[in-house]
């Protein structure tokens, strides 16, 4: 039996190093574009299996980054994920959203701009990251056995939704 050594998450130091990177990304940015971008607010609580992600909160501009995955690789988030998120967060602020696809060819130009290699996902193992377990409930149809998710299952519940079976097009029961 193979015991797996759990990753510790990145430290402060490191913490703020990563800030530092995705200022003088923003600087970058800002230089290129002869305008002052804001500074983005800079969490280490993303979950899971992303290393990475520009979201808007309630308004708010955010980068997150897993602090687990940043440890176990630290260099390859700072060469990659660190300009990644900065480039939406630019595209954003350049183009909108809703204006461009998010990979597109302007973020891809933005990348280009940073040097940064303009792969959208990566490839990690992430063994000994903390993992989020989905529950899943059994469901049935008239062809054969499903699994939802148990947001799904609550959804159903509480009469919020139905789903039917892709494949007979039959309703979606829960196996009893």
């Amino acid at each position: 039996m193979t015991l797996i050594t759990p990753i510790i998450p990145i430290t402060p130091a490191q913490q703020q190093q990563m800030i530092a990177e995705v200022e003088r990304y923003i600087a970058i940015g800002g230089r290129h574009f002869g305008r002052v971008f804001e500074p983005i607010p800079v969490l280490f609580d993303l979950k899971g299996r992303t290393l990475g992600m520009y979201k808007i909160q309630r308004r708010k501009r955010v980068i997150r980054f897993n602090p687990w995955i940043c440890a176990k690789y630290f260099d390859d988030s700072l060469a990659t994920t660190v300009p990644h998120e900065v480039a939406h967060y630019l595209a954003d602020i350049l183009y909108g959203l809703g204006n461009i696809r998010p990979h597109g060819s302007e973020w891809k130009a933005i990348m280009a701009l940073f040097g940064a290699d303009a792969s959208v996902t990566a490839r990690f193992s992430l063994e000994g990251v903390p993992q989020r377990v989905i529950r899943r409930v059994d469901y049935r149809c008239g062809c054969r056995d499903h699994q939802l998710t148990i947001h799904r299952h609550n959804r159903i519940r509480s009469g919020k939704a139905s789903y039917l079976c892709r494949s007979c097009g039959g309703p979606l029961r829960l196996a009893l």
